[in-house]
């Protein structure tokens, strides 16, 4: 059992996705001292401090917060849209500037003018009814 253990924890896929968690954590600290350091205040800055936390309402002696749920969905679209412009357009463009063109490939076959049928696109006679029929260029 132990040498299935061993096995499976050595995985290439469980390593990578260990890697990842790691990472993943870590980029969300940055992004998450992002928003709360420079994005926040920028905010509050034009707009004043929105703090819905105080909103609630009570139904039969339970109190619901949903102060706090539109707190966390203002928070995440602050989060997402800070992702979005600080980090996957720029990656975007770098990536699009790093990517070579791709190639537009020739064909292989053609269609031959008589009977329609698949030919090689150097062939000058069509091998099924034996048409003439010009080469494609290379």
């Amino acid at each position: 059992m132990f040498k299935e253990f061993k096995k499976f924890i050595l995985r290439g896929n469980v390593v990578d996705l260990a890697i990842a968690v790691v990472i993943g954590a870590a980029f969300g600290a940055i992004v998450t001292a992002l928003v709360k350091d420079l994005v926040t205040p920028l905010i509050a800055a034009i707009g004043g401090q929105p703090d819905f936390s105080h909103l609630k309402f009570t139904l039969n002696k339970s109190i619901f917060l949903y102060g706090d749920f539109i707190n966390a969905i203002v928070s995440f679209l602050i989060i997402a849209a800070v992702i979005f412009f600080f980090v996957v357009q720029p990656l975007n463009r770098l990536m699009s500037h790093l990517k070579p063109a791709d190639e537009v490939e020739k064909p292989s076959e053609r269609e031959c003018p008589e009977c329609l049928s698949g030919i090689p696109a150097a062939a000058s006679r069509c091998k099924y009814c034996t048409a003439k029929s010009a080469p494609v260029k290379s």
